[in-house]
């Protein structure tokens, strides 16, 4: 069978930034009618690429041709009238409208200079309609689902009849059943002939939709392959350009025998309660629950979304107050009535939206990384730079912070460094109980692993940490036990022994009960 000719071709795209080469002579095809996946760690030049394709960024080197036509795209409103249509991450769209005028946003049609709200309404409905997605378009976006806010930003893609359109990232916020129903989506867009460049970071995902793929490492291009032709195992290598090793499931291998005699650190000492939890709950985020982590051991938490797993962390953490219950840390009573209370009793908290909630996006590395240390100092009486520079410095080599720039903005950094430099805040402090959520969602399978093994040390030096994940095998390979949440409730405690499986994990979440 004859290939089509390429509706994208890029010819030795270059592209640097200061003191950067973020893209170094790649080539890259798509053809229509084709789901092709967009692969590479984080920092490999991925996101660099997508932004000279869809005009973010002017390449400073190569050719781009559209149909076999060179084209060179001086915004992204200039790609989308050629046909090229971008679906972000983070869906850029207004909650407080319509899902019509979302979806016809700047291109109504009008009469006598009125917008035509009949026509606009139909048309949305149309295009919804060839999405297989059924809601009411004069609602307002705000009363849909992500999944359904996604189908707009595509359909609002479909409106301005997209040849090419690029999905980022798409979905890292949507359950299983919602992950199926867009990839229907993408089937159909893609037997109708619209090329699909498709960019995730879950494996299993890209090997469920894709037809090929193009690797990236560190702005250069490794390969183009297709799917079917290249295992999961040779993916990653080819991504990280060695063989990645996780941590050979430390949990386990540090299990407290059931006579108390270890505490999962290798001391020989029975492990001792940091934080204990009970009756912890507040009304309308989360039932009473009782919950004890142990000084040196990893508690995962594992549910679905909207579980009720952020809502514990922040519990603990102090970011919401409880209405019932008491916390003990250390055997001591405490009131985790705010977040500046339990840094005072060295809890850490890296959240799961790192970049709203987490990271100053105008700061410094250097900034983002001594902020805790300097509010737990007081603004008056600031850190000297001498003690800045010997602190970040360390955390940036112990971290392995890319690049190794303190004065480099945090907001340039890609997502698995800036998770990184999150991790090196808390760290600075010397926490005892070091709470994570989601740390790794969003990263390349390198940085995964590094985060992996790094909670594997933390806990083998007598940290206590508590570490939410959607993937259950993470959990497992990380944790020395598991509590299992489900409607917002803690249903079950289970011990990681070495028999716990993934399917057990279901059936508890499932069942609302341990089996």
């Amino acid at each position: 069978m004859t290939e089509p000719e390429p509706i994208v071709r890029m010819r030795g795209i270059g592209k640097y930034f200061p003191g950067v080469k973020a893209l170094d002579g790649v080539d890259f095809r798509l053809l229509p009618g084709e789901v092709h996946a967009l692969m590479g760690e984080n920092g490999a030049g991925k996101s660099t690429l997508i932004k000279v394709l869809t005009g973010v960024h002017p390449a400073d080197e190569g050719e781009i041709e559209l149909a076999g036509r060179p084209v060179a795209f001086s915004s992204p409103l200039a790609a989308q009238r050629a046909g090229i249509s971008t679906v972000y991450q983070e869906i850029n769209l207004c909650p407080n409208l319509s899902v019509a005028e979302n979806i016809v946003a700047g291109r109504q049609r009008r009469r006598f200079g009125f917008i035509r709200w009949r026509e606009v309404r139909r048309r949305a409905a149309e295009l919804m309609a060839r999405l297989d997605v059924d809601v009411d378009v004069s609602a307002p976006l705000a009363a849909y689902s992500p999944a359904v806010q996604q189908m707009v930003a595509i359909a609002r893609a479909l409106d301005i009849d997209a040849r090419v359109l690029v999905l980022d990232e798409p979905t890292s916020s949507l359950d299983a059943g919602e992950v199926e129903r867009l990839f229907g989506v993408m089937r159909r867009l893609r037997d109708e002939g619209i090329a699909i460049l498709f960019v995730s970071h879950f494996l299993d995902q890209v090997y469920a939709i894709a037809d090929r793929m193009t690797i990236l490492r560190d702005g250069r291009l490794v390969g183009e392959y297709r799917t079917s032709e290249l295992s999961q195992v040779e993916l990653v290598a080819k991504m990280v350009g060695r063989d990645i090793e996780r941590p050979a499931a430390p949990a386990r291998a540090r299990r407290r025998p059931e006579n108390g005699t270890g505490n999962g650190n290798g001391n020989g000492r029975s492990a001792r309660p940091l934080v204990e939890a009970e009756g912890l709950g507040r009304s309308g985020a989360i039932s009473p629950f009782t919950l004890t982590i142990p000084e040196g051991e990893v508690v995962g938490l594992a549910g679905l979304l909207g579980s009720g797993r952020t809502e514990l962390a922040r519990l603990l953490f102090g970011a919401d107050h409880a209405d019932t219950g008491t916390v003990r840390v250390g055997g001591e009573t405490v009131h985790l009535r705010s977040p500046r209370a339990a840094i005072r009793h060295r809890i850490a908290f890296c959240p799961e939206n790192r970049r709203a909630d987490g990271l100053v996006d105008d700061l410094s590395v250097r900034e983002n990384i001594v902020l805790a240390m300097q509010a737990a100092r007081g603004w008056s009486r600031p850190l000297p730079r001498r003690r800045q520079d010997e602190l970040v410095e360390r955390f940036i080599s112990a971290l392995d912070i890319r690049p190794a720039d303190p004065d480099r903005p945090v907001r340039t950094l890609s997502g698995g460094n800036q998770q990184k430099v999150l991790l090196a805040r808390w760290l600075i402090m010397e926490p005892r109980l070091l709470i994570l959520d989601e740390p790794t969602r969003g990263i390349d399978v390198g940085a995964k692993a590094e985060i992996e093994r790094l909670v594997a040390e933390l806990s083998a030096q007598g940290m206590a940490v508590l570490f939410i994940s959607a993937e259950l095998e993470e959990v497992l390979r990380l944790s020395h036990r598991v509590g299992v949440l489900r409607d917002r409730t803690l249903v079950a405690r289970l011990d990681n022994d070495g028999s716990l499986t993934t399917d057990a994990l279901m059936r508890a979440i499932a069942s609302g009960a341990a089996s």
